[in-house]
């Protein structure tokens, strides 16, 4: 039977209820037009899976408390106004099937909110001396700017090896799981070794989850993202880059020249799928995302035996078998 969320959320249930109010409340704002565009923000939330890794982290280190909610709003914050800044520079004006805040606000005002939002989270922190909390939370932020700016910089000639896809999914997507998790061990008082491992164990889980990502591309499923959307968008990710190691100068050759020059049209980009495919692409990228999962689990054997400990070892189980 698959996992649900519901189950998996069960030992964080009335933390995940009461984080809600307290996410809104370090939110909220005197001027009208921002409390009307953080009211939208809230409204579409996803899954809430960062909040989930920060809580269920911070229960099997020690006592959930006041400080592991800041951790949670922190990390939401910071989240949200990476989302809302990327949406600008990709001229996106859809996330998650809602419009984004620039296609309703326009440009300026989305570039506003997206550092009210930063400097939200710094406030939070601040005014609480939560500065190991911060100190995660900025590191973050920090390495998924370099990630994002490393992938437009290889993007263009699109000569992305094996390890830089690695390094640019690590600063991206797996270095915000790593904070959300050594955060949450943090917020209870780990020592650093605890804090490390945790960071480290979200890490190895984040990278998995963006691999799963990176094949909906190439497989059908309800995501709400179309089949071929990042070979439309120029994006080499790991089971084309795969396939591309493994194939002849010229074809090689002429699968970039399809995606440089004729990634817009359907019928070429389901050639690019059906060479992936042949290629044993999918099955690699299958192959290392396990890896990258078992890795993650191992490390939380040092941590005794606890329904927190369970949650998370199914939360990132959810995170590689959901199909959206």
């Amino acid at each position: 039977m698959p996992l649900r969320l519901e189950d998996i959320k069960a030992p964080i249930a009335k933390e995940m209820e009461d984080f809600e109010p307290k996410f809104r409340a370090s939110m909220k704002t005197r001027v009208l037009l921002l409390d009307k565009i953080m009211e939208y923000i809230v409204k579409r939330k996803g899954k809430q899976m960062r909040p989930m890794f920060v809580f269920l982290s911070a229960g099997m280190n020690g006592t959930i408390n006041e400080s592991t909610f800041r951790g949670a709003s922190l990390i939401e914050l910071l989240h949200t106004a990476t989302l809302v800044h990327d949406d600008v520079v990709d001229d996106s004006n859809y996330r998650r099937g809602f419009f984004s805040v620039n296609a309703l606000w326009k440009n300026k005002i989305a570039v506003l909110v997206g550092d009210f939002l930063l400097s939200r989270g710094l406030i939070l922190s601040v005014e609480n001396k939560d500065f190991h909390l911060l100190s995660i939370g900025t590191e973050a932020v920090k390495v998924m700017i370099e990630g994002e700016l490393l992938q437009m910089g290889k993007a263009r000639q699109l000569d992305i090896t094996e390890e830089v896809y690695y390094e640019i999914i690590r600063q991206k997507t797996a270095s915000l799981i790593a904070s959300c998790c050594g955060m949450g061990a943090s917020s209870v008082g780990a020592d650093t070794a605890a804090v490390d491992r945790m960071k480290r164990f979200g890490e190895l889980a984040g990278m998995a989850f963006q691999i799963k990502d990176d094949l909906f591309d190439y497989e059908d499923g309800d995501i709400g993202k179309p089949v071929g959307i990042d070979i439309k968008e120029k994006k080499l990710t790991l089971p084309l880059i795969h396939a591309l190691s493994k194939a002849s100068w010229l074809e090689k050759r002429k699968i970039i020249r399809i995606i440089k020059n004729e990634s817009e049209k359907p019928k070429k980009v389901k050639e690019v799928i059906a060479f992936v495919k042949a290629s044993g692409g999918i099955e690699y990228a299958h192959q290392v995302m396990k890896r990258f999962h078992q890795e993650a689990l191992e490390l939380l054997d040092a941590f005794p035996e606890s329904q927190y400990k369970t949650s998370l070892i199914q939360l990132v189980q959810f995170t590689i078998e959901r199909n959206k």
